[in-house]
């Protein structure tokens, strides 16, 4: 290729495809997550923090107005039941998959006895299975949800009677509430350790001057 060179715009591009399942996804209504309606479908979601939690004030300075949050803490995807075994709903509009995830999500943050879910927004967006993967790695990539590194197992499941040898996760640590994860074993770093590391992280990384992906 001679030096200098611009390849045409391919639209078709994988990440340009990603960024439009991204775009879609932060342009999209922000929900509180105390009132959320139900619906059906699976696909990409953001969580938004904007409350008092000290640790987080980075986070929350940016979503002061809570119609149009900038900055998740956390990113995740809701697939079709039966997906990871290529078993996959032929319609994943007969699946409640992402509804079901983000309740689950107001639920543990309803446990924990320092949060409060009225300090949550979220936005979600139905889009079909192939896009999942891209869309949520995407936003992932582009925000480093503090949730998604360094605060870990917001996301996880009870994992269930005979397992909880594993280690309580990072989350739960700084977040009591969930009942099963008191039955894991405790860590060694206190609460007050993980969340330097949060303050830390957060005050290094740097913020995308936009939340957007395209027309930037």
């Amino acid at each position: 290729m001679t030096t200098g060179q611009v390849l045409p715009f391919n639209p078709l591009d994988k990440k340009n495809l990603g960024s439009s399942v991204a775009e879609a996804l932060v342009s999209a209504t922000a929900h509180p997550m105390s009132a959320l309606p139900p619906f059906n479908g699976v696909g990409i979601y953001a969580i938004y923090y904007c409350g008092p939690f000290a640790a987080y004030k980075q986070i929350a300075d940016q979503n002061k107005n809570k119609s149009d949050p900038r900055l998740p803490i956390y990113v995740g995807k809701a697939v079709p039941a039966g997906a990871r075994k290529g078993a996959a709903l032929a319609d994943p509009l007969q699946s409640r998959s992402l509804y079901n995830r983000l309740t689950e999500h107001a639920e543990s943050i309803k446990t924990a006895e320092n949060l409060s879910i009225d300090d949550f927004v979220c936005r979600y967006l139905i889009v079909d299975e192939i896009w999942i993967p891209l869309g949520e790695s995407l936003m992932i990539g582009k925000f480093a949800p503090v949730w998604n590194s360094i605060v870990e197992g917001f996301g996880n499941h009870d994992p269930g009677k005979g397992r909880y040898q594993g280690m309580m996760p990072r989350w739960d640590a700084v977040h009591p509430g969930r009942s099963w994860a008191l039955k894991c074993r405790a860590r060694e770093e206190s609460p007050k350790d993980i969340l330097r590391d949060a303050q830390n992280y957060l005050s290094n990384i740097v913020f995308p001057t936009s939340p957007h992906f395209i027309g930037i």
